[in-house]
């Protein structure tokens, strides 16, 4: 890794990063739903449900687009996986593009995750396991998902909240 690269993330951590003890409290109370792109609801809904798991909790009208449907689905801790439809909009594959969605994670028990790792197999869909504990795989409409088995706050061994 070029020294600049290492160095600037130093300087960055040095200016902003805070100790756990001086961190003031976020004015957040967390991640109400991350919202992706369904080109065919019931593929979507197949795939989130039956494939990972993830129970279909509502299906509503999307408010903003007369036709769409915005869907949700339960990924634990209070935590909701959205999605919307455009009908009738010709919208283009997935695509990584600067402030788009590189992936989500999502954070799985570790019996789970390797029941996971099984059922994507099961299912015919391409995966690819990093580490021991993350699997990253696209959804039906090319939406980089990783599932880690992790515990929240954690990645690979390193306490990142």
């Amino acid at each position: 890794m070029s020294t600049d690269i290492e160095n600037r993330r130093d300087a960055l951590r040095e200016r902003y990063l805070r100790p756990v003890g001086e961190r003031p409290a976020s004015t957040a109370r967390g991640l109400h739903h991350t919202a992706l792109v369904s080109s065919d609801v019931e593929r979507t809904v197949a795939f989130y449900q039956d494939v990972l798991g993830f129970p279909l909790t509502e299906l509503i009208d999307n408010r903003d687009y007369p036709g769409s449907s915005h869907f949700f689905h339960d990924i634990g801790n209070g935590n909701l996986l959205a999605f919307f439809d455009f009908p009738g909009l010709d919208l283009g594959p997935y695509a990584e593009v600067l402030g788009g969605l590189h992936h989500v994670a999502i954070s799985v028990d570790p019996a789970r995750w390797e029941e996971l790792v099984a059922r994507l197999a099961d299912a015919g869909v391409e995966h690819e396991v990093h580490s021991g504990v993350s699997v990253y795989f696209r959804d039906p409409d090319g939406a980089r998902i990783e599932l880690i088995s992790d515990p929240l706050g954690e990645m690979y061994g390193h306490q990142v909240l």
